[in-house]
């Protein structure tokens, strides 16, 4: 079942590229907000039909009100900062920015879910960190917003995944979906006012298209999830490094340099080094990377593992 659970991955990985690569189309006119803010709103109804599957008894109060708020406001900003980045630098760069978020993940969980983290996936970390200053080459490349902004899209990625991970076990499936997708319409509703812009057919039809392709690709990630096992479908998130490189190249027309990849490269090789390492077990009990089942760059805050999640019976 791995077999397929590996080309469900890969094809909900291809969907994911393919919507960041509409992204980038879309922002030639339209500022991330904008394209975030109305895309939120498209998958309000795809939102609705999950969570009818949500049967628990019980109400939409948060069990953890504060964890619950920060982590909605973190989801609402992930997208913003990705979909910016990727409309001012190369896919491949992006994307290999991005992938530093299950390093992320791992140092966070040490304050957040007191995890215990041992030499060798602490020297995983600092190899992957290593790899992003290969990418990132400060001093030698001019460091821009769009660099800043794949960071913080990556630290709030690591971020959202930490905290649900806390939460999740207490938390109905419909707050921990419902919340962010009400905070991300919220806050960039209000910045609306400041950067909209009429939006032609063509780009509202880009828009729904990115709902539709983030919503296709979760679902792609889910049955992936269910009939695979976690430690062989996670590493196939690094496979957009390789749609990245195509799209960019031909769609595009960008030229990937070498050290870009050569940091990717240690970025993916220090992922996956930790991901063999909770796989093993050893002193991590709650495998925070591995639990880290979903791309958090699609607007509406919906999540793997949310969905992966079995109700609690109250």
């Amino acid at each position: 079942m791995n077999i397929k659970a590996v080309l469900m991955a890969l094809l909900a990985y291809g969907l994911f590229s393919t919507h960041d690569v509409v992204v980038k189309f879309v922002s030639v006119n339209l500022t991330a907000f904008q394209i975030v803010f109305f895309s939120a709103l498209l998958s309000f109804p795809l939102l609705t039909l999950m969570l009818v599957r949500d049967t628990t008894l019980g109400n939409l109060r948060p069990k953890h009100p504060r964890w619950t708020a920060l982590r909605s406001v973190v989801v609402a900003i992930i997208p913003a900062c990705a979909f910016y980045a990727f409309s001012v630098l190369p896919m491949a760069q992006v994307y290999a920015l991005l992938f530093a978020t299950p390093l992320l993940v791992t140092l966070l969980s040490i304050p957040i879910l007191g995890e215990k983290v041992g030499l060798p996936r602490m020297t995983a970390v600092l190899i992957g960190f290593i790899g992003v200053m290969v990418v990132l080459r400060p001093g030698s490349t001019e460091l821009g917003l769009g660099h800043a902004a794949a960071l913080v899209s990556a630290f709030g990625g690591a971020t959202q995944s930490v905290i649900l991970r806390k939460i999740s076990a207490d938390e109905r499936r419909s707050v921990l979906m419902l919340f962010p997708m009400l905070a991300t319409v919220m806050i960039m509703g209000a910045i609306m006012p400041f950067v909209y812009v009429p939006m032609s057919s063509a780009e509202f039809g880009g828009v729904a298209i990115i709902a539709l392709l983030g919503f296709c690709a979760m679902l792609c990630l889910v049955q992936a999830y269910t009939v695979g096992e976690a430690p062989v479908v996670a590493p196939m998130q690094y496979s957009q490094i390789i749609w990245a490189t195509l799209f960019g190249a031909l769609i595009f027309g960008e030229s990937v340099d070498q050290m870009t990849l050569l940091g990717a490269a240690i970025i993916i090789a220090s992922g996956v080094m930790i991901v063999i390492r909770e796989a093993k077990g050893g002193r991590s009990h709650n495998t925070p990377v591995i639990r880290t089942r979903s791309r958090p760059l699609t607007p509406a805050g919906m999540n793997v593992s949310i969905l992966l999640k079995r109700p609690t019976k109250e």
